[in-house]
């Protein structure tokens, strides 16, 4: 009897993960209204500009640096709603919703494992961290031959960095 109790205590405490669940949702939610007002401001900064005639130095590198951040912002929110839906998919219950008409899940959020969890929030990451690199190389001074190269080296490493990470999980 004490077992049962016990056991049915232990699986019960797997509802402690709806704490991560909420606040997973919370920071997602939080990410993409920050990164909105981001882009809401670059928006205006451009608009102001073009208004006032006025082209301030470094003007692109500014416009497009904002709307990277923004882009990068939106992507940890990502990766925030998929580690969300994935534990509460994983601990809880599937999400009835996602499904279709036909019963068929919505294979966007779709999580069956603890290793597609991370699967798929580790995607994500790698690309928050490419865009986190453009928006470094956009404001990047180049001074020499040198200093190309190794631009030119750095893109094909994220490039075949990429290409492989596309491969991971396909079998063909």
């Amino acid at each position: 009897m004490i077992e049962k109790i016990f056991e049915n205590g232990l699986w019960g405490s797997r509802f402690i993960v709806i704490l991560a669940v909420v606040f997973g949702l919370i920071g997602a939610i939080s990410l993409f209204i920050v990164a909105s007002f981001d882009i809401y401001d670059t928006a205006k900064f451009v608009f102001s500009t073009y208004i006032n005639q006025a082209h301030p130095e470094n003007f692109h590198q500014d416009v497009v640096g904002g709307i990277i951040g923004a882009v990068d912002l939106y992507l940890i929110g990502v990766v925030m709603l998929l580690f969300a839906f994935g534990l509460y998919e994983l601990f809880i219950s599937d999400i009835d919703p996602a499904k279709d008409e036909n019963g068929e899940e919505n294979s966007l959020l779709a999580i069956h494992s603890l290793d597609q969890l991370k699967d798929k929030i580790s995607k994500v990451i790698v690309m928050v961290l490419v865009v986190g690199f453009f928006q470094k190389v956009g404001h990047t001074q180049y001074n020499g031959a040198l200093d190309m190269l190794y631009f030119g080296l750095s893109i094909t490493a994220v490039a075949v960095g990429l290409f492989f990470l596309g491969k991971v999980g396909k079998s063909h």
